[in-house]
């Protein structure tokens, strides 16, 4: 055998195990529909259909919210949309929020999102949702697979709770609720690219008057109960035309689509369901967070229409043109790729910016095609103004993905990023999230972690960004679930509601460039070529980075400073920057060894995935 050949066999060999394994696990994946079919007739007989509620308004509490769906529509002209606007800074006001709409519901309840955990948070929305279907209204919950209902036995009996309740589940592996270990690894061999197809779309829809989009998902991190992990998070609620519109239209393509499975359509929930017919058994405790106080206390002021009028109604900014934009699901299957589509749209507000473009996102790894937008921008005479607001190493949640961010810094920085990474503690956090000083100290266990977060040096409640957010120009606002990344380009599915108003541009900017103020985030600038030795050390980093496999050099071009006391806050690029500025590492309040370590070795080797993270 030549030395040659080997190389080429192993991989054949390689290609044959992953082809057998993909083999065995299909032979099992499909539906079991003799399974399907009694799980359907079991759920036929005993699914409850009695409601508690014989009113044409179906026993909803009165809200406010219903004279702004008023105001709005007698306001409104064809081609002159009145919509009413809440920016969401806070994760408990949102969550707050959508106990008020959900109980104020009057005949329909659409959600689409790509976690759903069972602990207080989670449980709170689901327990206010069945109660909502027992009164009559019709519930549709839309959750991806991957990360949300992990549990066979809660789905199980949720396919029984009600017949005005209905769940389904987007693409699922292997035609199941749950994916084993096994599992995992076998759908990564044999399907690599639909496995990593994600939906990603947040939404939340009541009596297609009013809709929720933004970046939050259904955990108790994204509404600032958790006593571990936080995240800094921003939706919109928008009331008029558009929620009956563009969102309820989406809503029906995806939940109408082909990857959208029925409960009994899932093997290992239909196979739970057949095995515990006729034992009406009742739905399991929340896993984690359980805290009843803060659980109730919410449930009670969700009830109190002053406090409703005092924290939404008179913050409601009175807009014109609202526009929903959602890629269609069959993005993942080959389908058109339309300028309605979110990617394709993000790409044009970029590209028609003048003066200035405020990005905020949790993870910053440009696709190729945004690289080339944002080039176009700085060949111009006068380039706009470029703010990035984004996450360091000691604040993300996924550290694989920020080391290929760090590999690309001196890229972002050459297009006119100043980059701002958000500190896992930051100096305003108690402006920033709901009662931040009572969530320290806890022992609530660790919830979903993609990546895994880097140890850090202090103690405390860490926070990370997951704000997805773009203002252009003072004008346009973008507030959606598009992460920046190759992933929500290419992969996920993505949604987003563009605000064509100057004062909610203005509350956006504001609530950004808060979180870029120096108690908050370190700034990244590019290390002072001083001496002979600096100019020594940006030529080996620069060619370094360069490759595409062992990039060890670990003096990077880039690196983060905090603001000296005594100083005002300045640009990168002004002349007194160094002066006020010090360098305090690459990796600020990150315990070193491991992580460090992680992080420099995916720095070296990932540059592969950079379009799949």
């Amino acid at each position: 055998m030549s030395a040659a050949a080997s190389p080429g066999r192993r991989l054949r060999r390689l290609r044959a195990i992953a082809l057998a394994l993909g083999v065995l696990a299909l032979a099992g994946c499909g539906v079991n529909r003799q399974l399907a079919r009694q799980a359907d007739h079991i759920v036929l007989a005993e699914q409850a259909r009695a409601v508690s509620c014989t009113q044409a308004d179906l026993c909803a509490i009165d809200t406010p919210f219903r004279q702004l769906a008023a105001s709005a529509a007698s306001a409104g002209r064809p081609g002159q949309p009145v919509h009413f606007v809440n920016v969401l800074e806070l994760g408990e006001d949102s969550l707050l929020l959508r106990v008020h709409l959900i109980r104020a519901a009057r005949h329909s309840i659409d959600i689409q999102t790509f976690i759903w955990v069972n602990d207080d948070a989670g449980r709170l929305i689901l327990d206010e949702l069945l109660a909502a279907a027992r009164r009559g209204v019709r519930v549709r919950v839309l959750a991806d697979q991957l990360f949300s209902l992990e549990d066979t036995e809660l789905l199980s009996r949720l396919a029984l709770v009600h017949e005005n309740f209905e769940v389904r589940i987007y693409n699922p592996t292997f035609h199941k609720a749950v994916t084993q270990p096994l599992e995992f690894a076998v759908s990564i061999l044999c399907c690599f690219t639909h496995f990593n197809q994600r939906m990603h779309n947040k939404l939340f829809l009541v009596d297609d008057e009013f809709g929720i989009s933004g970046g939050r998902n259904y955990e108790n991190r994204y509404f600032d109960w958790d006593r571990e992990f936080d995240y800094r998070d921003r939706d919109v609620l928008v009331t008029g035309k558009v929620a009956g519109g563009e969102m309820a239209a989406s809503f029906e393509q995806f939940w109408n689509y082909k990857r959208a499975a029925r409960l009994t359509r899932l093997n290992d929930v239909n196979k739970r369901l057949v095995a515990e017919a006729d034992q009406g058994l009742a739905l399991p405790a929340a896993q984690r967070g359980i805290d009843p106080m803060r659980v109730e206390t919410l449930r009670a002021h969700a009830g109190l229409t002053a406090e409703i009028e005092r924290r939404f109604i008179a913050q409601a900014q009175r807009v014109g043109q609202v526009d929903y934009f959602s890629d269609t699901p069959d993005k993942q299957d080959g389908g058109s790729q339309s300028n309605k589509q979110l990617g394709e749209q993000i790409a044009q507000m970029i590209a028609g910016a003048e003066r200035q473009i405020i990005m905020q996102t949790p993870y910053l790894v440009i696709s190729k095609h945004a690289r080339r937008v944002f080039r176009d921008l700085r060949e111009r005479e006068q380039p706009p103004d470029i703010i990035v607001s984004t996450n360091s190493l000691a604040a993300t949640d996924a550290f694989y993905v920020y080391a290929l961010s760090h590999k690309y810094k001196k890229r972002y920085l050459k297009l006119g990023f100043r980059i701002y990474e958000f500190k896992p503690r930051p100096g305003d956090a108690e402006r920033l999230f709901s009662r931040y000083s009572e969530l320290s100290g806890g022992d609530e266990p660790a919830g979903y972690e993609r990546y895994g977060m880097a140890p850090l040096t202090t103690q405390g409640v860490r926070v990370g960004m997951h704000a997805k957010s773009i203002i252009i120009d003072g004008q346009v606002t973008l507030i959606g679930s598009h992460n920046f990344d190759p992933r929500s380009d290419n992969y996920n599915t993505e949604s987003g509601l563009i605000i064509h108003d100057r004062a909610v541009a203005e509350l956006v900017r504001e609530a950004i460039l808060g979180d870029i103020e120096p108690q908050n985030s370190w700034a990244i600038a590019k290390r002072p070529r001083t001496n002979f030795l600096h100019r020594i050390n940006n030529a080996i980093a620069d060619f370094s980075s360069a490759l595409p496999l062992f990039d060890f050099w670990p003096f990077r071009y880039a690196t983060s400073y905090d603001l000296n006391e005594g100083c005002a806050p300045m640009k990168q690029t002004d002349a007194g920057f160094y002066q006020c500025y010090t360098a305090v590492g690459d990796f600020p309040e990150v315990d070193l060894p491991m992580k460090t370590i992680y992080t420099r070795m995916v720095t070296a080797f990932g540059a592969g995935a950079v379009g799949i993270l």
